[in-house]
C-alpha cells in the first residue's frame, strides 16, 4: 500500500473544553490547528494522549475528528488516533475518520485485560481490512499497558498490509535500532519520546510525534532541519537548548502541560478533563520561567 509522505515534526493537538469542561470548544481546536500549521509542521495528529481521545465521549470523538480533518484541509496530511479499549470500537472509530478524510490512522492496542501476541496481531488485522487508509502502528506501554516487541511489530508489519508505520514510545533508543536493522530500513518510524528526539532522527526516525510545536514550534522545526542538513553540531545545541521543556512536558502529563502553556501564550483551551488535574501554581511558574528562556 503506498502512504502519503509522513515526515518531519508530527503536531499533536489539544482537545480543548469550555470552562465548566462540558463541551468542546471549535473555535480554540480551529485556532489551535491553523497555529500548528502556519508554524510549519509537516503533519497533524488529533486524539492522541495530548488530545485526551481516552477521555471522550464518542459523539465528543466524532466531533472532534470530524472537525480536525476539516480544518485541516489537506493543508498537510492527518494522522487521527482511532484507538479504543474494544476492536469493534476501533473499527468504527477508524471507519469514521477514514470517511471524513483522514490520511492515516493510528492504532494503540489499550486493553483492560493483558493481550497475547495473537489477540494483538487479530486487533491490527480486522482493523486493516475494515478500512483502506494506512495505519500507523503505535507502541506505549506506559499508556496502553501493551508493549510489543520488534518481532511482533515486523509480524504485523508482513500480515497486515495498510500497517505501514510504527510510532515507538517506550523510550528505548535499541528498539528504533533494531526496526531499523531487522527490516533493512523499510519499516518507517517516528519517534514520540520527546526526550529522545536527537537520538531517534540519529538512528533513522522519519519524524518526531510530539505535542512541543503547540509552544515551541521552531526550534522543533529548526531541528529537524539541522539533521537533514547533516549538522549534528546545530543539531545537538538545538535539541539540549530545548530539552528541559521536552521532559517538563513528558513529566508533567501531556494535556495539563500544553493547555497551561497554550494559556500563557494567550490561547485558551480549558483544564484536562478529570481525573487529569491542572498544573498546579508551582508548575505553571516553572513552565512560564521555561517558556520566557526559550524565546
Amino acid at each position: 500500500m503506498s502512504s502519503p509522505s509522513i515526515h518531519g515534526i508530527i503536531g499533536y493537538t489539544i482537545s480543548p473544553f469550555s470552562a465548566d469542561g462540558e463541551r468542546i470548544d471549535l473555535d480554540a481546536l480551529g485556532h489551535s490547528i491553523d497555529r500548528l500549521i502556519d508554524s510549519g509542521v509537516h503533519a497533524i495528529a488529533p486524539l492522541g494522549s495530548t488530545g485526551e481521545g481516552a477521555y471522550l465521549s464518542d459523539t465528543e470523538w466524532d466531533e472532534i475528528s470530524a472537525y480536525s480533518i476539516q480544518k485541516v484541509a489537506k493543508r498537510v496530511p492527518t494522522i487521527v488516533s482511532v484507538s479504543d479499549l474494544t476492536t469493534a470500537k476501533a473499527v468504527r472509530r477508524a471507519r469514521f475518520a477514514e470517511a471524513h478524510g483522514a490520511d492515516v490512522v493510528m492504532v494503540l492496542p489499550a486493553s483492560y485485560w493483558k493481550l497475547s501476541e495473537a489477540e494483538i496481531l487479530a486487533h491490527y488485522a480486522t482493523i486493516g481490512d475494515s478500512v483502506g487508509v494506512p495505519i500507523m502502528l503505535y507502541n506505549n506501554p506506559a499508556t496502553s499497558g501493551t508493549d510489543m516487541s520488534v518481532d511482533l511489530i515486523l509480524r504485523i508489519f508482513k500480515h497486515v498490509d495498510n500497517v505501514t508505520m510504527v510510532k515507538e514510545s517506550t523510550g528505548d533508543i535499541q528498539r528504533m535500532h533494531q526496526l531499523q536493522r531487522l527490516s533493512d530500513g523499510q519499516v518507517p518510524f517516528y519517534n514520540g519520546c520527546n526526550p529522545l528526539a536527537l537520538e531517534a532522527f540519529a538512528a533513522g526516525a522519519k519524524g518526531w510525534c510530539t505535542a512541543a510545536p503547540n509552544l515551541i514550534p521552531q526550534l522543533n522545526l529548526d531541528l529537524y532541519q539541522a539533521v537533514l542538513d547533516n549538522d549534528l553540531t546545530k543539531a545537538r545545541a538545538l535539541f539540549y537548548r530545548q530539552l528541559p521543556l521536552l521532559e517538563f512536558i513528558l513529566k508533567g502529563g501531556l494535556p495539563a502541560t500544553i493547555k497551561a502553556g497554550l494559556r500563557l501564550v494567550g490561547l485558551e483551551a480549558g483544564n484536562p478533563r478529570l481525573p487529569v488535574f491542572p498544573l498546579g501554581e508551582a508548575q505553571r511558574s516553572q513552565l512560564q520561567q521555561l517558556l520566557t528562556v526559550l524565546r
